[in-house]
Protein backbone atom coordinates (compact mmCIF):
# COMPACT_ATOMS: atom_id res chain seq x y z
CA UNK A 1 0.00 0.00 0.00
CA UNK A 2 1.20 3.33 -0.85
CA UNK A 3 2.13 5.05 2.41
CA UNK A 4 0.27 8.79 1.29
CA UNK A 5 2.23 11.22 3.92
CA UNK A 6 5.35 10.50 1.79
CA UNK A 7 3.82 11.54 -1.80
CA UNK A 8 1.54 14.87 -0.15
CA UNK A 9 1.50 16.79 2.78
CA UNK A 10 -1.61 17.36 5.04
CA UNK A 11 -3.14 20.25 3.23
CA UNK A 12 -2.90 18.40 -0.13
CA UNK A 13 -4.71 15.44 0.82
CA UNK A 14 -7.04 17.88 2.85
CA UNK A 15 -8.03 19.70 -0.10
CA UNK A 16 -8.26 16.77 -2.31
CA UNK A 17 -10.68 15.53 -0.11
CA UNK A 18 -12.54 19.04 0.03
CA UNK A 19 -13.27 18.89 -3.66
CA UNK A 20 -14.76 15.15 -3.42
CA UNK A 21 -16.87 15.98 -0.74
CA UNK A 22 -17.97 19.00 -2.75
CA UNK A 23 -18.27 16.56 -5.95
CA UNK A 24 -16.10 18.77 -7.65
CA UNK A 25 -13.90 16.11 -8.35
CA UNK A 26 -14.80 12.12 -9.31
CA UNK A 27 -13.49 9.40 -6.90
CA UNK A 28 -11.68 7.45 -9.68
CA UNK A 29 -9.58 10.90 -10.26
CA UNK A 30 -8.78 10.73 -6.63
CA UNK A 31 -8.01 7.22 -6.21
CA UNK A 32 -5.28 7.77 -9.24
CA UNK A 33 -4.03 10.63 -7.70
CA UNK A 34 -3.32 9.66 -4.38
CA UNK A 35 -2.54 5.89 -5.69
CA UNK A 36 -4.70 4.29 -2.96
CA UNK A 37 -7.62 1.19 -3.21
CA UNK A 38 -11.32 2.40 -2.99
CA UNK A 39 -11.38 0.99 0.75
CA UNK A 40 -8.48 2.86 2.18
CA UNK A 41 -10.15 6.28 0.21
CA UNK A 42 -13.63 6.01 1.59
CA UNK A 43 -11.65 5.47 5.13
CA UNK A 44 -10.12 8.85 4.60
CA UNK A 45 -13.43 10.37 3.27
CA UNK A 46 -14.96 9.32 6.71
CA UNK A 47 -11.98 10.49 9.05
CA UNK A 48 -12.54 13.68 6.68
CA UNK A 49 -15.83 14.16 7.52
CA UNK A 50 -15.58 13.35 11.08
CA UNK A 51 -13.28 16.87 11.54
CA UNK A 52 -12.35 18.22 8.74
CA UNK A 53 -9.95 20.55 10.68
CA UNK A 54 -8.70 18.10 12.70
CA UNK A 55 -8.06 15.80 9.95
CA UNK A 56 -4.43 14.62 9.34
CA UNK A 57 -2.10 11.77 7.86
CA UNK A 58 0.30 11.76 9.81
CA UNK A 59 0.47 9.51 12.50
CA UNK A 60 2.97 8.69 15.48
CA UNK A 61 3.80 5.04 16.61
CA UNK A 62 2.65 3.16 18.90
CA UNK A 63 5.58 0.96 19.70
CA UNK A 64 8.87 1.51 18.99
CA UNK A 65 10.35 0.03 15.52
CA UNK A 66 11.56 -3.37 15.58
CA UNK A 67 14.88 -4.54 17.26
CA UNK A 68 17.13 -7.40 17.29
CA UNK A 69 18.24 -9.15 20.69
CA UNK A 70 21.59 -8.52 21.87
CA UNK A 71 22.47 -12.11 21.39
CA UNK A 72 21.12 -12.45 17.39
CA UNK A 73 23.64 -8.89 17.16
CA UNK A 74 26.50 -10.30 18.76
CA UNK A 75 26.26 -13.42 16.42
CA UNK A 76 25.99 -11.09 13.74
CA UNK A 77 28.94 -9.36 14.12
CA UNK A 78 30.89 -12.80 15.04
CA UNK A 79 29.74 -14.31 11.56
CA UNK A 80 30.91 -10.93 9.79
CA UNK A 81 34.36 -10.66 11.16
CA UNK A 82 35.25 -14.29 10.93
CA UNK A 83 34.12 -13.91 6.97
CA UNK A 84 36.04 -10.82 6.88
CA UNK A 85 39.55 -12.47 7.66
CA UNK A 86 38.71 -14.98 5.09
CA UNK A 87 37.27 -12.82 2.31
CA UNK A 88 40.87 -10.33 3.21
CA UNK A 89 43.02 -13.35 2.85
CA UNK A 90 44.95 -12.15 -1.30
CA UNK A 91 45.43 -15.91 -1.84
CA UNK A 92 41.62 -16.64 -1.69
CA UNK A 93 40.02 -15.92 -5.19
CA UNK A 94 36.87 -13.80 -3.26
CA UNK A 95 36.01 -10.46 -5.24
CA UNK A 96 32.07 -9.91 -3.61
CA UNK A 97 30.60 -11.33 -0.58
CA UNK A 98 26.89 -13.26 -0.43
CA UNK A 99 25.92 -12.12 2.76
CA UNK A 100 22.27 -14.29 2.72
CA UNK A 101 25.41 -17.21 4.10
CA UNK A 102 25.01 -15.47 7.36
CA UNK A 103 21.29 -15.33 7.20
CA UNK A 104 21.62 -19.13 6.85
CA UNK A 105 24.08 -19.63 9.46
CA UNK A 106 22.48 -17.51 11.91
CA UNK A 107 19.14 -20.39 11.01
CA UNK A 108 21.00 -23.63 10.97
CA UNK A 109 23.48 -22.85 14.08
CA UNK A 110 22.12 -20.31 16.43
CA UNK A 111 18.35 -21.05 15.70
CA UNK A 112 17.52 -17.01 15.01
CA UNK A 113 15.81 -14.92 12.44
CA UNK A 114 16.67 -12.15 10.64
CA UNK A 115 16.38 -9.88 7.50
CA UNK A 116 19.16 -9.65 5.56
CA UNK A 117 18.76 -6.36 4.72
CA UNK A 118 19.74 -6.10 9.00
CA UNK A 119 22.73 -8.50 8.29
CA UNK A 120 24.01 -5.95 5.31
CA UNK A 121 23.57 -2.91 7.41
CA UNK A 122 25.61 -4.37 10.47
CA UNK A 123 27.98 -4.75 7.72
CA UNK A 124 28.16 -1.27 6.81
CA UNK A 125 28.26 -0.39 10.71
CA UNK A 126 31.07 -2.79 11.64
CA UNK A 127 33.60 -2.33 8.90
CA UNK A 128 32.41 -5.68 7.14
CA UNK A 129 30.74 -4.88 3.77
CA UNK A 130 32.33 -5.14 0.73
CA UNK A 131 30.91 -3.81 -2.40
CA UNK A 132 30.80 -5.49 -5.79
CA UNK A 133 33.50 -4.50 -7.98
CA UNK A 134 33.14 -2.93 -10.73
CA UNK A 135 33.84 -4.56 -13.96
CA UNK A 136 36.00 -3.73 -16.72
CA UNK A 137 35.29 -2.86 -19.43
CA UNK A 138 35.58 -5.51 -22.49
CA UNK A 139 37.01 -3.95 -25.47
CA UNK A 140 37.06 -7.02 -26.82
CA UNK A 141 34.04 -8.84 -27.50
CA UNK A 142 33.61 -12.29 -29.18
CA UNK A 143 30.08 -13.06 -30.40
CA UNK A 144 28.92 -16.33 -30.60
CA UNK A 145 24.94 -17.48 -32.33
CA UNK A 146 24.95 -21.25 -31.32
CA UNK A 147 26.11 -23.95 -28.87
CA UNK A 148 29.52 -25.49 -29.74
CA UNK A 149 30.93 -22.38 -31.93
CA UNK A 150 33.25 -21.73 -29.57
CA UNK A 151 34.62 -23.33 -26.75
CA UNK A 152 37.28 -21.54 -23.93
CA UNK A 153 39.48 -23.47 -22.08
CA UNK A 154 41.36 -22.07 -19.53
CA UNK A 155 43.30 -22.86 -16.04
CA UNK A 156 43.41 -20.70 -12.85
CA UNK A 157 45.61 -21.02 -9.90
CA UNK A 158 44.20 -20.12 -6.04
CA UNK A 159 44.14 -21.30 -2.92
CA UNK A 160 40.18 -21.88 -3.40
CA UNK A 161 39.58 -22.86 0.06
CA UNK A 162 40.29 -20.71 2.79
CA UNK A 163 40.94 -23.41 5.20
CA UNK A 164 43.33 -25.44 2.62
CA UNK A 165 46.84 -25.64 2.96
CA UNK A 166 48.06 -25.41 -0.46
CA UNK A 167 46.65 -24.01 -4.13
CA UNK A 168 45.34 -25.72 -6.73
CA UNK A 169 44.89 -25.79 -10.18
CA UNK A 170 41.72 -25.42 -11.69
CA UNK A 171 41.24 -26.78 -15.08
CA UNK A 172 37.90 -25.51 -16.82
CA UNK A 173 36.07 -26.00 -20.18
CA UNK A 174 32.66 -24.14 -21.15
CA UNK A 175 31.06 -23.70 -24.00
CA UNK A 176 30.98 -19.47 -25.26
CA UNK A 177 27.54 -19.52 -26.13
CA UNK A 178 25.37 -21.29 -23.51
CA UNK A 179 28.24 -21.03 -21.05
CA UNK A 180 27.56 -24.25 -20.01
CA UNK A 181 30.85 -25.88 -18.22
CA UNK A 182 31.63 -28.73 -20.40
CA UNK A 183 34.91 -29.72 -18.33
CA UNK A 184 36.13 -29.05 -14.58
CA UNK A 185 38.58 -30.03 -12.63
CA UNK A 186 41.27 -29.29 -9.17
CA UNK A 187 44.71 -30.59 -9.76
CA UNK A 188 47.61 -29.86 -7.34
CA UNK A 189 49.92 -30.21 -10.54
CA UNK A 190 49.62 -28.51 -13.76
CA UNK A 191 51.00 -30.54 -16.83
CA UNK A 192 50.50 -30.67 -20.46
CA UNK A 193 48.72 -33.81 -20.15
CA UNK A 194 45.78 -32.85 -17.55
CA UNK A 195 45.14 -30.47 -20.60
CA UNK A 196 44.81 -32.86 -23.09
CA UNK A 197 42.99 -35.27 -20.88
CA UNK A 198 40.53 -32.25 -20.77
CA UNK A 199 40.24 -31.68 -24.28
CA UNK A 200 39.67 -35.65 -24.75
CA UNK A 201 36.92 -35.31 -22.29
CA UNK A 202 35.34 -32.43 -24.39
CA UNK A 203 35.80 -34.01 -28.01
CA UNK A 204 34.47 -37.28 -27.10
CA UNK A 205 31.56 -36.43 -25.20
CA UNK A 206 30.38 -33.26 -26.59
CA UNK A 207 32.42 -33.26 -30.41
CA UNK A 208 34.81 -30.96 -32.42
CA UNK A 209 34.21 -27.09 -31.64
CA UNK A 210 34.29 -24.72 -34.89
CA UNK A 211 37.42 -22.92 -32.10
CA UNK A 212 38.88 -23.85 -30.01
CA UNK A 213 40.38 -20.67 -27.29
CA UNK A 214 43.01 -20.71 -24.77
CA UNK A 215 44.83 -18.00 -23.27
CA UNK A 216 48.66 -16.46 -23.44
CA UNK A 217 49.37 -19.00 -20.47
CA UNK A 218 52.97 -20.26 -20.71
CA UNK A 219 51.90 -23.91 -20.95
CA UNK A 220 49.21 -23.66 -24.01
CA UNK A 221 52.56 -21.57 -26.29
CA UNK A 222 55.79 -22.85 -27.35
CA UNK A 223 58.17 -20.63 -25.25
CA UNK A 224 62.27 -20.50 -26.70
CA UNK A 225 64.79 -20.74 -24.25
CA UNK A 226 68.53 -19.68 -24.76
CA UNK A 227 68.78 -23.23 -26.09
CA UNK A 228 66.43 -26.16 -26.80
CA UNK A 229 66.32 -29.28 -29.44
CA UNK A 230 64.03 -26.90 -32.09
CA UNK A 231 66.66 -24.54 -32.18
CA UNK A 232 70.23 -22.95 -30.71
CA UNK A 233 70.02 -19.02 -30.49
CA UNK A 234 73.91 -19.19 -29.15
CA UNK A 235 76.73 -21.18 -30.52
CA UNK A 236 79.66 -22.31 -29.14
CA UNK A 237 82.93 -21.80 -29.73
CA UNK A 238 83.62 -24.73 -31.68
CA UNK A 239 80.47 -24.38 -33.37
CA UNK A 240 81.33 -21.00 -35.12
CA UNK A 241 82.36 -20.78 -38.65
CA UNK A 242 84.17 -18.02 -39.14
CA UNK A 243 85.02 -16.00 -42.36
CA UNK A 244 88.64 -17.34 -42.35
CA UNK A 245 87.76 -20.95 -41.97
CA UNK A 246 85.21 -21.02 -44.75
CA UNK A 247 88.20 -18.87 -47.01
CA UNK A 248 90.81 -22.16 -46.15
CA UNK A 249 87.91 -24.09 -46.89
CA UNK A 250 87.57 -22.93 -50.48
CA UNK A 251 90.65 -22.13 -51.24
CA UNK A 252 91.88 -25.91 -50.51
CA UNK A 253 89.29 -27.01 -52.45
CA UNK A 254 90.13 -24.99 -55.26
CA UNK A 255 93.66 -26.23 -55.40
CA UNK A 256 92.35 -29.98 -55.05
CA UNK A 257 90.82 -29.06 -58.09
CA UNK A 258 93.68 -27.72 -59.92
CA UNK A 259 95.60 -30.89 -58.89
CA UNK A 260 93.48 -33.39 -60.37
CA UNK A 261 92.82 -31.15 -64.16
CA UNK A 262 96.56 -30.97 -64.17
CA UNK A 263 97.10 -34.99 -64.04
CA UNK A 264 94.59 -35.11 -66.47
Amino acid sequence: MVQIHKKFNNDQVKDLLRHYVEQKIERKYLQEILGIKKRRFFHLVKEFKKDPEGFSICYSRNKPTRKISKDLEKNINRELQMEKSLIENPNTPVKHYNYSYIKDILEQDYAQKVSLPTIIDRAKQNNCYFPRAKRKVHDREVLTNYPGELIQHDSSHHQFSPYAADKWYLITSLDDYSRFILYAILVAKETSWEHILALEYVLCNYGVPLCYYVDSHSIFRFVQGRDSFWRNHYCLTDQINPQLDSFYNKRSSLSEISKSNKRK
